[in-house]
């Protein structure tokens, strides 16, 4: 009788189970607010869809959306409750700014880890509150302040390359640039940098564990459950349990250690002009957004956010400066202009006066893409595309990437081309670069990304003569989204030898 009444079990089990997923389905299909909208079928069914492209294929879900748009036209159902738009004119709508509310997707949140930093936050008026306490920071005047600091921490990065010179040393780019975004943004936050410029390899550690978490979005996504269990973990045993993530799990203990000794007042420091000091005095900001939890959580965003995004887009620009005809010749001969020996020290605001230098560093951002995965938003509002009223609080995105490589505005959109920053004819170009994404939630330090791109690229060509070591154009190209644009699986980055000095 038990087994009778355990098989009667089963299958009234697999009866409902079965029950509900018709129901699921001719829901989704027929029922759901967003039916009437352009898509697979199956895509609007289910979610393991976009897992199945992400995870299985790794990171190719962006490509589909794409396959997708030229199947069934500029807006499109990606999976069962969000709508996506490939239409470079309607990016600031979706991306909007000033009052018009933008909430960010739930499932989102997830994502980063970090659920109270402002780049977590859903909600846009919780959101507006932290991202505002950080905005003075990273405002231009602010930069310009920081501009002697980071002028230090480039002039370090070149001792090393130096160094390497005279060893004739293969130098991981990667490694190399995201050694000095880290030290620079580390410093600003807390006043203690992290110094991994001093380190023998930059730090290869840390460029690998962040790599992997940023690859693991995805994942984190599909399987949220898991990373909530992972993130209640001792630290200790995660470092026993991811050992290859020693760095970055350090670093995050690091910190929070750094967020307790400015709540308890205990640093050792003097009084440093750093972020995380300021937002404790802010007095605009209430007690609960000054615990050391939700500190640590906006620490750990500033500092990754601060450092990967534009180291990798040093390393890009790099490469292509040395990959592309002619690029590297006309970038020296003005740089030679504005920096007559090798050794002066340029300003963050002359160098943006060089126009070559310029439309390098825009061609290098546009190239780069910025953040590849789409970040969806929730408009408070009705929007309207064309025929179709978008109902209110649909998950509804766009990617930087289609913007980005729009042969419209962007023709040859894979080809590293300067000049197109510099035509006075057609379009402007600037107001199509979202590689820093658009509105209330645009990239908090855009502005010091800036300073560091132009600091680095006059700096590093101007003293340095490199060599691409091994580095095919393969090695670069963007292959899969792994939250950046990632290359191929096995890439092993841009390498270079420095060859000589320039005087």
């Amino acid at each position: 009788m038990a087994i009778l009444s355990l098989a009667y079990i089963a299958e009234a089990a697999a009866v409902s189970f079965l029950g509900y997923a018709v129901a699921i389905t001719l829901y989704r299909l027929y029922f759901h607010p967003l039916a009437k909208f352009p898509g697979p079928k199956l895509a609007a069914i289910t979610q393991y869809y976009e897992i199945y492209y992400d995870l299985v294929k790794t990171g190719q879900f962006i490509f589909e959306i794409e396959r997708m748009h030229d199947v069934y036209g500029p807006i499109v159902r990606i999976n069962p409750d969000e709508l996506h738009v490939k239409d470079s004119d309607y990016y600031d709508e979706i991306y909007a700014s000033g009052n018009r509310k933008r909430d960010k997707a739930e499932t989102w949140v997830i994502m980063a880890g970090a659920p109270r930093s402002a780049f977590s936050t859903p909600e846009h008026d919780i959101h507006r509150m932290r991202r505002t306490a950080l905005n003075p920071f990273f405002a231009k005047r602010s930069v310009v302040r920081l501009e002697p600091r980071i002028t230090e921490k480039v002039k370090t990065l070149c001792r090393r390359l130096v160094e390497e010179m005279k060893t004739g040393n293969i130098v991981d780019l990667n490694a190399a640039y995201m050694a000095l975004t880290v030290d620079v943004i580390t410093e600003y936050c807390f006043g203690k940098s992290s110094d991994y410029l001093l380190m023998s390899d930059f730090n290869q550690e840390w460029k690998h564990g962040i790599t992997a978490v940023l690859e693991g979005g995805a994942f984190r996504r599909a399987v949220p459950w898991l990373t909530v269990a992972l993130q209640k973990l001792p630290v200790d045993y995660l470092l026993k349990l991811m050992p290859s993530m020693g760095s970055l799990i350090n670093l995050q203990k690091d910190i929070k250690s750094q967020v307790e000794s400015v709540v308890s007042g205990s640093t050792d420091d003097e009084k440093y002009e750093s972020i995380f000091n300021a937002l404790l005095d802010n007095p605009a900001l209430p007690a609960s957004e000054k615990s050391v939890q939700r500190l640590t959580d906006e620490g750990e965003i500033v500092v990754g956010g601060g450092s990967d995004t534009t180291a990798r887009v040093l390393s890009n620009t790099t490469f292509y400066i040395l990959y592309t005809p002619g690029v590297l010749e006309r970038l020296r001969e003005e740089l030679r202009t504005a920096m007559p020996c090798a050794s002066d020290v340029p300003t963050w605001t002359n160098l943006e006066k060089l126009p070559y230098l310029s439309a390098v560093v825009l061609e290098g951002i546009r190239i780069s893409f910025g953040v590849t995965t789409r970040l969806p938003r929730l408009a408070h509002e009705a929007l309207q595309y064309r025929q179709y009223t978008i109902p209110p609080r649909t998950i509804i995105s766009s990617t930087s990437y289609f913007v980005s490589t729009d042969p419209d505005l962007f023709p040859d959109p894979h080809t590293f081309v300067p000049e197109r920053w510099m035509r006075k004819d057609g379009p402007r170009l600037d107001k199509y670069l979202t590689s820093f994404s658009k509105g209330s939630r645009s990239c908090v330090g855009m502005n010091l990304a800036y300073a560091e791109l132009f600091l680095t690229l006059a700096f590093v060509f101007r003293r340095f003569d490199l060599e691409l070591y091994e580095t095919p154009i393969e090695d670069v190209r963007f292959a899969r989204d792994g939250f950046l644009a990632m290359p191929r699986v096995g890439s092993k980055g841009v390498r270079v030898l420095v060859k000589s000095g320039i005087a």
